[in-house]
């Protein structure tokens, strides 16, 4: 069963147009007018494996704010779309990732419940042009729509880059293990309620 979901939205804010393929290969092509931010999205989607094509139009004369939060809105329900009723998901995912001085660790559960834990501290206020406030928004944003629960951090490290390319790396990851169909449960949703 093909879990592909396609998803636009438009805003007087943003225009953001998402497909994705949970089963893919990683290949992407992402336009969100942010240099820092298509980077961040091009990590996420080749490390956890999911094809990803994401264009957003935004109002980048007021800030970045509206397309990196409207983007994780989008595609946070494009994922939770491909994933239907979950049923035969291993629904848990975790990793650590390190760059170089700094860590990145990510735990997911694919609950229908959906909160975020993040703690990250940066030193700086932007990486590129993108605010460094800006990412645990986007984290938010992406979680409370996959309706995923989402603890996030960056423990230590003195780069603000590699520390949340970690982070973003460490979400791929986490997702991609979370995703993966478990022959075991294969017509099960793993639950004791029967449903997530």
């Amino acid at each position: 069963m093909s879990r592909t979901a396609e998803i636009a939205r438009t805003t007087k804010e943003t225009d953001i147009k998402v497909r994705i393929d949970l089963d893919g290969t990683g290949a992407n092509n992402i336009d969100t007018g942010i240099g820092f931010f298509d980077h961040m999205l091009t990590a996420l989607s080749k490390h956890s494996g999911i094809d990803m094509d994401i264009t957003c139009k935004g109002d980048l004369k007021v800030d970045a704010h509206h397309s990196v939060e409207d983007t994780g809105i989008v595609l946070g329900q494009a994922v939770a779309q491909a994933l239907g009723d979950k049923v035969g998901i291993r629904r848990y995912g975790s990793a650590s990732i390190p760059m170089d001085e700094a860590l990145g660790t990510a735990v997911i559960d694919i609950s229908g419940r959906p909160f975020i834990v993040f703690d990250a501290e940066f030193a700086g206020d932007f990486c590129g042009e993108m605010d460094t406030q800006l990412f645990e928004e986007f984290f938010r944003s992406f979680a409370f729509n996959a309706m995923i629960t989402l603890h996030i951090a960056a423990p230590y490290g003195t780069n603000d880059h590699h520390k949340a390319e970690a982070m973003f790396k460490a979400l791929a990851r986490a997702l991609r293990e979370a995703t993966e169909p478990d022959p075991r449960f294969a017509d099960q949703v793993i639950s004791t309620k029967g449903v997530l």
